[in-house]
C-alpha cells in the first residue's frame, strides 16, 4: 500500500506537474455527473420511468438496491416512523434536536424573506409548496441530511417536504432516518431511492406519488446525473455529490489532522481529498500519516481507490499559488489551516461551496451541527451553485403597479422602444391609454 499511495503527492519541480494539476481538474469536474454510457443508462431510466411510473421503479429497486418490493410497499407508514422514532437512542435523539436547533436558528437568521414583511415594494416572495429530498443510504445512512435539507425548506415555509431514501436488505429504510423524519413532522417518506426515485419525483405516469416542484439533496453519480436532466421539469439545488474536501495548509498544520480531514471524504467512495500546500515537510508527513490511518478505517480497499483515483497531495512553491488553483478547482469542502494566516487566506477565497477556517473546523462540523447546510455543490460547480439555504425554497414574484400619472410621464419612452421592435400591438397598449 505504502508504494500505492507515493503516487498522490506531486510537486511543482516535476516536469509534468501542470499536466497532472490539469488531469486532476478534470477527473474532479467528471466525477460528479456521469457521461458516455453511464448516461445513456440514466436517459434509460427516465424514459423507462416517466412512461411505467411504479412499475419500473420497482424493477430497478430490486435490480440495484436488491431488495423486491411493490408500489403499495414504496411509502413507509405513520407507524413505522412513529416505532423508528420511539427507539432510537435517547442520547442520539438529544443531540439530533440540538442539531435541529443549530440549522434553525442559522437558516432563519439568514432567511430574505422575513416573514413581517414577506411583500416588498417590487417583489413578493413565495414558498415553493411540495419539495422532495434525496437522502443516501448505499454507502453509509445519512440521517443529517434530512436535517440539512428539510429544515431550511421548513425555515422557507414549504408546506409538502416528500424524503425518498433507497431500502436496505431487509426492505426498509435506515430507522434512524425514519427517526428524524418523525421529529420534524415528515410523513410522506418512501423506500426508494437513485436515479428512479428523482425521475419519479419529476413527474411521471401510473404512480400514486404525485410530481414535487423542487428536488434537493446530495447523492451519487447517478443521482446528480438524473437531477440534472430533469432541471426544467422541477427546479433542482445543485449538483450535489459526490464528496470532496480541498485543504490549504502550511507547515503549521498538524499532518495527523489535515490526514484525517482527507480520509473523511476519500471514505465516501467516490469521495476526494486534495492537499494544496507549499510546504514539503508537510507534504511527506500527511502521506505517511495517510499511509498510517487509512490501516484503521473499516472501508480500506474503497478509501485507497479514491485516494489514488481522485486525490492528491500538491506542493507549490507558494501559497498565493495554491490560492490560485484552489479557486479554479471551486471544491464542495475547502479547509483553510494556516494558523493566523487563515482567516486572510479565506478571504481570498471566491468559489468554494463553504469554507473551514482554522484548525478546529473539521468538515463534519459542518455536516452535523454548525447551521449552514451540508448539501454543497461538488465538481467545480461551486463557481456558479451555492450552498443549500432557506433562500432556495421560495421564488420571488415581481410586482409592478403604476398609476395613471406614472404612465403618463413615461408613455413615449415605452412606446418609442416598442416600435423600434416592430411590436405595434405593444406600443398601442400604452397610446390607447393615453387617447382616452
Amino acid at each position: 500500500m505504502s508504494n500505492e499511495l507515493d503516487q498522490i503527492l506531486i510537486s511543482s519541480s516535476q516536469p509534468d506537474f501542470h499536466n497532472q494539476i490539469e488531469t486532476l481538474h478534470r477527473k474532479l469536474q467528471r466525477k460528479a455527473r456521469f457521461g458516455g454510457p453511464e448516461e445513456e443508462k440514466v436517459w434509460e431510466i427516465i424514459r423507462e420511468v416517466t412512461k411505467r411510473g411504479d412499475e419500473a421503479v420497482a424493477e430497478y429497486t430490486e435490480k440495484y438496491d436488491f431488495v423486491k418490493l411493490n408500489p403499495e410497499q414504496f411509502r413507509v407508514s405513520k407507524e413505522e416512523l412513529e416505532k423508528a422514532h420511539k427507539e432510537v437512542d435517547a442520547g442520539l435523539m438529544a443531540s439530533i434536536r440540538q442539531a435541529i436547533k443549530n440549522v434553525r436558528k442559522y437558516q432563519k437568521k439568514i432567511f430574505i424573506a422575513n416573514k413581517k414583511a414577506i411583500r416588498h415594494p417590487g417583489i413578493k416572495y413565495t414558498p415553493i409548496k411540495r419539495v422532495g429530498i434525496c437522502v443516501p443510504s448505499a454507502a453509509a445512512p445519512l440521517p443529517s441530511t434530512v436535517i440539512m435539507t428539510a429544515v431550511p425548506a421548513q425555515v422557507a415555509g414549504v408546506k409538502e417536504i416528500v424524503v425518498v431514501s433507497p431500502p436496505r436488505y431487509n426492505g426498509s429504510i435506515h430507522p434512524v432516518i425514519s427517526a428524524v423524519c418523525y421529529e420534524l413532522g415528515i410523513d410522506e417518506v418512501y423506500r426508494i431511492g437513485g436515479a428512479q426515485a428523482v425521475v419519479l419525483l419529476a413527474g411521471a405516469e401510473n404512480t400514486k406519488i404525485r410530481k414535487v416542484d423542487k428536488i434537493v439533496g446530495p447523492g451519487n453519480q447517478w443521482v446528480q446525473t438524473a437531477k440534472l436532466r430533469q432541471f426544467g421539469y422541477v427546479s433542482i439545488d445543485s449538483i450535489a455529490g459526490p464528496s470532496e474536501v480541498l485543504i490549504i495548509a502550511n507547515d503549521k498544520a498538524n499532518p495527523a489532522w489535515v490526514a484525517a480531514d482527507m480520509l473523511s471524504q476519500a471514505e465516501h467512495a467516490p469521495g476526494s481529498a486534495v492537499l494544496f500546500t507549499n510546504s514539503q515537510k508537510l507534504a511527506d508527513n500527511v502521506l505517511s500519516e495517510l499511509k498510517l490511518q487509512v490501516q484503521q478505517l473499516g472501508r480500506i480497499k474503497e478509501t485507497v481507490e479514491c485516494l489514488i483515483e481522485y486525490s492528491k497531495i500538491v506542493v507549490f512553491n507558494s501559497i498565493d499559488i495554491a490560492i490560485e488553483c484552489a479557486n479554479e478547482f471551486a471544491a464542495e469542502h475547502l479547509e483553510i489551516q494556516c494558523g493566523d494566516e487563515s482567516r486572510e487566506i479565506a478571504d481570498r477565497i471566491e468559489n468554494a461551496g463553504a469554507i473551514f477556517i482554522g484548525d478546529y473546523s473539521p468538515v463534519a462540523v459542518g455536516d452535523y451541527w454548525a447551521g449552514p447546510s451540508h448539501t454543497l455543490p461538488t465538481g467545480t460547480s461551486a463557481k456558479f451553485f451555492s450552498a443549500l439555504s432557506s433562500n432556495d425554497f421560495i421564488k420571488s414574484t415581481s410586482i409592478i403597479e403604476y398609476d395613471k400619472e406614472q404612465l403618463a410621464e413615461s408613455a413615449e419612452d415605452i412606446i418609442r422602444l416598442a416600435e423600434v421592435e416592430g411590436l405595434d400591438a405593444h406600443a398601442k397598449s400604452v397610446r390607447i391609454r393615453q387617447q382616452d
